[in-house]
């Protein structure tokens, strides 16, 4: 009878560590991600919290406090101009984003399916323009655009943001490109569409995910653009980035009010990623997977 007992307790016990093996992954899992999300988000949550406190409770610790409207007042006020930074921004973004996305897919499309002599020397050329280090551009686009007049305007802004996304976006585009079956061009060309057409309406939806990709890539690369910025402008095309460092005076920084920049400064950023999520995802999961 005992020993009848004994057996059935043993494959509890063994059903026990089995159970045990399986959840204790899963929960190291879980805390891992769950402590990466709070090192990623309790300094954006800070700066948010920072942005409504008034200046005497900046430096504390306290997640309790009156809340105050007058740090987003005083940045939205015509001592700032935080409209005509964003509006700067905007227009470089859009411009260079537009722009890009044109010339990359065109140039991704005749890279995966013409034969063109000396390709892989091109692509490696257009890989080869992401090694050099950014600072070495700054002298040459200084001089250039002081000759052409190019100085603080958005003109000159667009053309070296275009010198980064345009590589950058050509090869994540090809990619996605070289995978979509040229079986698929060749019916479409049988029953009678045109080249464009079959681009328009073939490679771009199928595409969708590596363009939408590589449109995220080079939004945050061109909203975030500070060094260049902070070179090659002045007053009148000033961008965000380099908007925010006139908090800092010679009395000390602005906190508050800085933060409050900042919110409004991640915040098209976070739209954008919110609007084109599942297309990013896909897009990036697709790049893994053959």
């Amino acid at each position: 009878m005992n020993s009848q007992v004994n057996l059935e307790k043993q494959p509890k016990k063994a059903e026990n560590r089995i159970s045990i093996r399986k959840i204790f992954p899963s929960i190291l899992e879980n805390i891992s991600v769950l402590l990466i999300v709070l090192f990623l988000f309790v300094p954006l949550f800070w700066i948010f919290l920072t942005s409504f406190k008034p200046y005497e409770e900046v430096f504390t610790t306290s997640i309790f406090f009156q809340p105050t409207l007058e740090n987003y007042l005083a940045v939205f006020s015509s001592s700032f101009d935080l409209g005509k930074y964003y509006s700067n921004s905007t227009i470089v973004v859009v411009v260079t984003l537009i722009i890009t996305l044109v010339v990359s897919v065109l140039a991704s499309y005749s890279l995966s399916r013409f034969e063109i002599p000396g390709k892989q020397v091109i692509m490696f050329g257009i890989l080869a323009t992401q090694f050099i280090p950014l600072i070495i551009n700054v002298i040459p686009y200084f001089v250039m655009f002081r000759n052409l007049g190019l100085l603080d305007t958005t003109l000159g802004l667009i053309i070296v943001n275009l010198g980064h996304t345009i590589p950058y976006a050509i090869w994540l585009i090809k990619g996605f490109m070289d995978r979509i079956p040229i079986a698929i061009e060749e019916q479409a060309s049988i029953d009678g569409a045109s080249r464009l057409r079959i681009i328009w309406s073939i490679l771009l939806p199928l595409a969708k995910p590596g363009i939408i990709t590589a449109s995220v890539f080079c939004f945050v690369i061109i909203w975030n653009e500070f060094m260049f910025a902070l070179i090659l402008t002045n007053r009148e095309a000033v961008t965000l980035p380099v908007a925010l460092q006139f908090f800092i005076g010679e009395e000390g920084v602005i906190w508050n009010q800085m933060a409050a920049a900042g919110t409004l400064f991640v915040l098209p950023t976070v739209v954008f990623m919110l609007l084109v999520r599942k297309q990013f995802v896909q897009g990036m999961t697709s790049g893994s997977i053959k």
